[in-house]
């Protein structure tokens, strides 16, 4: 493993819970411990393990109910949940448990190998998880990086030094640009080009003042 995966077992029966948390942490996870719901949440919001092994049947609640409480905390959910059952079995139960989130089941008792086999696949499936939401979350940073750049680039601000008789634009860089080049290059304007009734009456005339010239 790149990095130790951490699990949290919580199981009332103190030998399975030595046992598995010995199995886990010789094959090198960081293996925290807990016997009651109350522990196994306490511990869940304090370390944030990786996966949590949790036992159906708990002094104090259920696993099913415990699962449904981790899975509602926004803070919470992303940490997986295998129920453990030797009792409930059947597959109601575990529709039971999957239906309120629970990303496993496991049926005691089960092998050493195949146990650390599950736990190995859940948290494989954590970490591609885990990159996606990296690889989402570093695009809507760019995205709106680039949204800032872009609303910066194409607002005008500040003193816009103009031609007072052609008119003409000087940019940062000292060169003058016509003024519709100017705001083009720097807003999201389209330039739909026609004469105001002041300047067609003025070419109207110059083009008679010509026709009669030429006439």
């Amino acid at each position: 493993m790149s990095e130790t995966a951490k699990v949290l077992v919580t199981d009332d029966d103190p030998q399975i819970l030595d046992l598995t948390a010995t199995i886990l942490r010789r094959a090198g996870y960081d293996t925290l411990e807990a016997s009651t719901g109350k522990e196994c949440l306490e511990a869940v919001k304090a370390h944030h393990p990786d996966i949590v092994l949790l036992d159906v049947m708990l002094p104090d609640t259920t696993g099913t109910e415990l699962c449904r409480q981790i899975k509602a905390d926004e803070s919470l959910r992303d940490i997986f949940v295998i129920l453990m059952s030797g009792v409930q079995v059947s597959s109601d139960y575990q529709a039971d448990a999957l239906n309120v989130g629970a990303d496993g089941y496991i049926i005691k008792p089960i092998s050493n190998k195949e146990l650390l086999a599950r736990v190995q696949a859940m948290i494989r499936i954590k970490r591609a998880e885990n990159a996606l939401r990296e690889k989402e979350r570093e695009q809507q940073e760019l995205i709106l990086k680039l949204q800032e750049a872009l609303a910066e680039i194409k607002t005008l601000k500040g003193f816009i030094p103009i031609c007072a008789s052609c008119k003409k634009v000087r940019d940062d860089e000292g060169y003058w640009n016509q003024l519709e080049a100017y705001i083009s290059k720097r807003t999201d304007a389209v330039f739909s080009h026609g004469l105001c009734p002041e300047c067609a009456g003025k070419y109207k005339a110059e083009l008679e003042e010509l026709s009669k010239n030429r006439g």
